[in-house]
C-alpha cells in the first residue's frame, strides 16, 4: 500500500459514470419501481453508497478513507440506465475509486433485480468510468507554472563549523527544485543573528521567497525568530499554522516550533524548523499555497537586483 503520511489532506470530490443497456420493458420496470425484488433504482442506490464506504475491503490496496458524502443518480432513457455517483471526502488521497465501485455495484444491483425479466443477453453494464475528480495535486498544484529564484539560509554552528552535514537544508532545496523554483541560493551560516540580518538585507527583493532553516525552537541560540519577525511589514500566521497543524498530527513536538513567515520588503520570508524532518513537514504543508501565491503574485522581483 502506497505511504500517504507525507501528503496534506485537501476536499476531494469524484463523479464516475456507468451505462446499463436493457429492453424498453424492464426500463419501465425500473421507472414504475415494479421488479419482482422490489424497486430496484432505490435498492441500488444504496447497493452504491454502501460500496463507497467499503472501497477499501473490496481493493486490496486502497486506503481507507472518511466518506462526507456518496449518492448515486439515474437518468432513464428507452432502452439503457445512466449512473451517475458522487463521493465526497477530506483525506490525503482521492475518492476516484469509491466512486467507480459505487457506479459498479449499482449497476450490478440493478442487473441482479432486472435479470429475472429478460434474458441474460439483453443486459449490459458499460462504460464504467471516472467523469471528473476535484482536491489533491491535480487541483492544487504542488509546482510552479514559471519558475522564480528562492533562497535558502541554513542556521547552525554545527554544521557551518563542518562537524555534522546539513540535511535539512538540501531537503528543502531537494522540494524547491521539484517544485520549480530555479536559481536557488543556498548559504550555511552559524546561529548568529548578526550574520542573518546581513544576509536578509543582502537578499531581499531579490529573492521572491527566502526560507531559513533552523533557529524555531526554543533554545537559547534559536533567535531566528527573534530577529527576522520585527522586520515583517505583513505576516501571513496562516502558513505556519498549517505547518505545526501538519507536523502535529505526526510528532506532538511540532507544538513547540515558532516559526513565522511574512514579507520584508518585496521577498516572503518563512522560518523552518532546524531538523530534516520538521523543515520537510513545514514545506510540505504550506506547498500548495506558495505555489498558488507565486503563481497570481504579479511584479514579482527576480534574482540580481531587477524588479
Amino acid at each position: 500500500m502506497k505511504n500517504v503520511g507525507m501528503k496534506a489532506e485537501s476536499y476531494r470530490t469524484a463523479v464516475a459514470t456507468g451505462i446499463l443497456y436493457a429492453p424498453a420493458h424492464c426500463i419501465e420496470l425500473l421507472r414504475n419501481g415494479n421488479t419482482e425484488k422490489g424497486d430496484a433504482l432505490k435498492t441500488a442506490r444504496i447497493a452504491g453508497i454502501l460500496a463507497a464506504k467499503r472501497t477499501d475491503e473490496l481493493i486490496p490496496l486502497c486506503h481507507p478513507l472518511p466518506i462526507y458524502r456518496a449518492d448515486v443518480e439515474y437518468e432513464l432513457f428507452e432502452q439503457h440506465v445512466f449512473i451517475t455517483a458522487t463521493v465526497e471526502t477530506i483525506g490525503p488521497t482521492g475518492v476516484e475509486m469509491e466512486a467507480l465501485t459505487a457506479v459498479s455495484l449499482a449497476g450490478l444491483t440493478l442487473y441482479d433485480m432486472l435479470k429475472p425479466h429478460c434474458e441474460p443477453e439483453d443486459l449490459c453494464l458499460d462504460q464504467c468510468k471516472l467523469a471528473k475528480k476535484k482536491g489533491g495535486k491535480s487541483h492544487y498544484t504542488r509546482a510552479l507554472k514559471d519558475a522564480i529564484p528562492a533562497s535558502i539560509i541554513v542556521l547552525s554552528d554545527t554544521v557551518a563549523a563542518g562537524k555534522k552535514p546539513d540535511t535539512a537544508g538540501l531537503n528543502v532545496l531537494e522540494i524547491l527544485q521539484e517544485a520549480n523554483f530555479k536559481e536557488i541560493a543556498y548559504q550555511v551560516i552559524p546561529d548568529s543573528p548578526e550574520q542573518l540580518l546581513a544576509l536578509i538585507e543582502q537578499q531581499k527583493n531579490h529573492y521572491p521567497l527566502i526560507l531559513t532553516v533552523g533557529g524555531t525552537g526554543l533554545g537559547p541560540k534559536d533567535l531566528t525568530v527573534e530577529t527576522l519577525q520585527p522586520l515583517m511589514k505583513r505576516e501571513i500566521p496562516g502558513l505556519m499554522e498549517a505547518s505545526r497543524s501538519f507536523g502535529q498530527k505526526r510528532t506532538p513536538y511540532a507544538a513547540l516550533s515558532r516559526g513565522v513567515a511574512g514579507y520584508i520588503d518585496q521577498s516572503l520570508v518563512i522560518t523552518l524548523p532546524g531538523s530534516r524532518q520538521g523543515a520537510k513537514e513545514s514545506l510540505i504543508a504550506i506547498q500548495p499555497a506558495l505555489i498558488h501565491l507565486f503563481d497570481v503574485q504579479k511584479n514579482i522581483p527576480h534574482a540580481g537586483g531587477y524588479q
